[in-house]
This record gives structure tokens, C-alpha cells and sequence, in this order.
């Protein structure tokens, strides 16, 4: 639905479906300059942070709507040989999603115990343990997207993936999906477990040329 209505020469903007990115703004569309950022509030505050690339989120001092972690684990070291990552984005710009979606998918996930990457912004905002939000009222703010990163043992991978198959039945948006695994004597790990359930992926590799020394071996 579009965040703005427009009648004759005048548009007003839909609050509700807002995700305050501030695009409206910085393409200085508004031939009088009506456009201005309000004053940002709990929990209105965080469309901002997750619509707009240029938001740092305050908990983390990054921007953007995940972390780097999933494409420089050569040097970070997040995954272990054992261990499979995921990077869920919940939204498409265009499309947008209540955080309360992004919830329901954390919601199932939590039973089967993933590991939330400690820096990530959607982290901050949920218990761990049970994926809820830690302020219900959160779950009503629309933003762009939000990206829930987590791994676990690679012995997971499948039960995960058949979870998030569920999820898409029952939420109001849409979500991509990134699997994460370390490549070893030029093999992705996974890659077998994946073909033997028919999970068809569309690889992608990130290559670590000498920024860093990995973590772990």
C-alpha cells in the first residue's frame, strides 16, 4: 500500500504506512519543501532505524539493517565447519513489514534453539530465548525490512528450513532466505545436505583477500 494519498495538487502522507526511510525528503521531490523529519519516539523510532541506511542504530552503533558478519566469517569467524548460518530479511522495499511478522518467524525459531548473532539490531529488540519482542508494542511499527541472523549446528539445517517454510504460510509479508557455509578444499560443507533434501540455493561466495586473518581454522 502506498505511505502517501494524493488529492489534486496536494499529498498527504499516510502515517500508518509510513516507514520514515526519508527518501520523500532527501529527493527534494516537494516542489515547497513541505517534507521535514519529525522528532522520533518510542517505538516509532525504530522504522527509522531500519528503513533508513543512513540510521545508526544506537545499541549497536551500526547502520543498516543486519551486520557484515555473514559475509566475512573468513575473518570473523562466526561458523564453525559444524555450523550453519541464516540470514532471514523479512520485508522488501516496496512491500515493508510490521515487526510483529518478523516476530512470528522468531517465535517458531526459538523452539529450536538458534544462536541470535549478539550484534545484530534484531537482537537487541527480542528475547532470545523465546523470539518475542521485548516491548509488544513494537510489533506495529512498519519498516522496510529487518534481518534475524542466527546459526546453529549444521544438524539443523533441514528442521530450520522446514520451520521457515511454515512461517510463509502465515505472515503478511515476504522473507529471503541466506544460508550460510564455510567452504573447505574448494567444497561448500553444506552443500551435500542441502542436494540431498532438495533445498535449491543459488550460490554466492565472499572471499577474504587478506583484510583479516579467520578466527577459526
Amino acid at each position: 500500500m502506498p505511505s502517501f494519498s494524493q488529492y489534486g495538487k496536494k499529498a498527504v502522507i499516510d502515517q500508518d504506512e509510513c516507514v520514515e526511510c526519508g527518501e520523500c525528503q532527501k529527493c527534494g521531490v516537494c516542489p515547497v519543501d513541505a517534507h521535514y523529519r519529525p522528532k522520533y519516539e518510542w517505538p516509532r523510532v525504530l522504522r527509522w532505524y531500519w528503513s533508513d541506511p543512513l540510521a545508526v542504530f544506537p545499541w549497536t552503533g551500526i547502520g543498516g539493517r543486519g551486520t557484515q558478519e555473514m559475509k566475512t566469517n573468513d575473518v570473523t569467524g562466526r561458523f564453525a565447519d559444524d555450523e550453519v548460518g541464516f540470514g532471514v530479511e523479512v520485508g522488501r522495499p516496496g512491500v515493508g513489514t510490521r515487526l510483529s511478522e518478523a516476530e512470528k518467524i522468531s517465535v517458531k525459531l526459538a523452539t529450536l534453539g538458534v544462536q541470535y548473532e549478539p550484534d545484530s539490531p534484531w537482537t537487541k529488540v527480542i528475547d532470545p530465548i523465546s523470539g518475542k519482542l521485548r516491548d509488544p508494542k513494537a510489533g506495529g511499527e512498519k519498516v522496510l525490512s529487518c534481518i534475524l541472523e542466527f546459526k546453529a549446528p549444521m544438524e539443523k539445517t533441514v528442521p530450520i528450513w522446514n520451520t521457515l517454510m511454515e512461517a510463509s504460510k502465515e505472515i503478511d509479508s515476504v522473507f529471503t532466505v541466506d544460508i550460510i557455509s564455510k567452504c573447505k578444499d574448494g567444497k561448500i560443507l553444506l552443500k551435500p545436505l542441502l542436494d540431498e533434501e532438495g533445498i535449491k540455493v543459488r550460490i554466492n561466495g565472499k572471499t577474504n583477500v587478506g583484510l583479516g586473518r579467520p578466527l577459526i581454522p
